[in-house]
């Protein structure tokens, strides 16, 4: 219906383009005198005008549906949430192919609805009520990359499942912008933290366990907490289990268990992905792998320190760990790339230190603009070849076994 109607609002602009150009038919009666002067003759409307026109309305058919994706780029849901994303979807469907790569606003352009991030329907968003009294409630951050989400966050939720059949698991993303996205474009709605939260009240559920896929205690592990907080009296029993890496410590040398089993996890499926058995065999070809993680301003940060440390103790000495905002300091791009040149490798992997494989791996990491990761390490002529694996952390079985445990301490405790 909002098709139809736009279409019939592109017809209607383009029947009002030639509504001021004049009548060129005859007047019904002729007068019986010449007029003293004769009206001078209208010229015609050249062509190119009319193409400026037409290039006109295609730029601003492409800037309203930008300013319908900018509209639903926000961190808050509303109650035109719903409504904004049908709009926008049905303004881009409307559109030509051609108009579509015009689409550009502030967080707007073509990859919004147009890229191919995998199959949708493959993804269970786990928002159905019926839970029972004992819920296990996983929160992520979230990813609009659809395979990223049925394989990482899906990955991790159905190993709980498995491993917690009495239990049901259900799902939360704390970035409504993502939420927004995967809406808008696949018509899947999941649940924000306090529409969760919200869902299991309404279910009765007596125990919830809260399960995040964050690495660490960072920023987004904080404001997670703060909401659980507001439903402490409405919920009989709520137990927050560890993120993947555990503890964060104050020391960076210190390694706990959880660092130690992710670091051998991540390591293990980088070398298979590559073809080599050993960090060793890697390094004797001149191979440095090199695990992209995100980074923080949070206290946390300390936690990627940690994990280089680790990858030492391990004796990964061709690893490195870098990360997207540049803090801690030594993990920013520039220091990396130093780091592995000085250390005289000559061929990198690159692979992200992160639960899912969504915006950051496939632009920051592995995209082609100049400025991405990838991009970065040719351009500094120091390295033979630069590959990358796009592939997140919640499909590994061994990272997924991490967050069982996790739960299963939550549980019990």
């Amino acid at each position: 219906m909002k098709k139809s109607a736009a279409l019939l609002c592109a017809i209607c602009l383009l029947l009002g383009l030639f509504s001021g150009c004049g009548s060129t038919k005859a007047p019904a009666e002729t007068p019986t005198e010449a007029p003293a002067e004769a009206p001078a003759e209208v010229p015609a409307q050249p062509q190119e005008t009319v193409e400026e026109s037409q290039e006109d309305k295609d730029q601003a058919a492409a800037d309203a549906v930008a300013a319908l994706i900018d509209a639903i780029y926000v961190q808050e849901r509303t109650d035109e949430t719903d409504a904004q994303c049908a709009a926008a979807k049905a303004a881009w469907d409307a559109l030509t192919d051609e108009q579509k790569e015009l689409v550009e606003g502030e967080n707007a352009d073509p990859d919004y609805f147009g890229r191919d991030t995998g199959d949708g329907s493959l993804d269970d968003p786990l928002n159905a009520d019926d839970i029972g009294e004992n819920e296990i409630l996983v929160v992520s951050f979230g990813t609009s990359f659809n395979d990223s989400r049925a394989q990482d966050i899906g990955g991790i939720e159905k190993a709980l499942a498995a491993a917690f059949p009495d239990w049901s698991v259900r799902r939360a993303y704390t970035a409504q912008i993502i939420i927004n996205h995967v809406q808008a474009r696949e018509g899947v709605a999941i649940d924000n933290m306090e529409q969760a939260l919200e869902r299991a009240v309404k279910n009765g559920v007596k125990n919830l366990v809260v399960q995040p896929t964050h690495l660490m205690h960072g920023a987004e592990y904080d404001e997670m907490c703060e909401a659980l907080e507001q439903y402490r009296d409405r919920i009989e029993n709520i137990v927050v289990a560890e993120p993947m890496l555990g503890p964060v410590a104050s020391d960076a040398t210190v390694i706990n268990a959880d660092k130690t089993a992710a670091a051998e996890a991540l390591v293990a499926a980088a070398l298979d992905a590559a073809g080599y058995e050993s960090c060793a065999a890697a390094a004797e070809e001149g191979v440095a792998f090199v695990l992209m993680g995100h980074g923080t301003s949070h206290t946390a940060k300390i936690t990627y320190s940690q994990m280089s440390a680790q990858m030492k103790v391990l004796g990964y000495e061709n690893v490195f760990i870098g990360t997207v905002e540049g803090e801690p300091e030594e993990t920013e791009l520039e220091a990396v790339i130093e780091a592995v040149k000085d250390a005289g490798y000559t061929k990198v992997i690159l692979r992200p230190l992160m639960v899912v494989a969504g915006d950051h791996a496939n632009n920051d990491m592995a995209g082609d603009d100049e400025d991405s990761w990838k991009s970065a390490f040719v351009a500094s002529g120091a390295f033979e070849t630069v590959e990358c694996q796009i592939a997140g952390m919640g499909s590994i079985p061994a990272i997924e076994d991490i967050y069982v445990s996790h739960t299963r301490a939550a549980i019990a405790g």
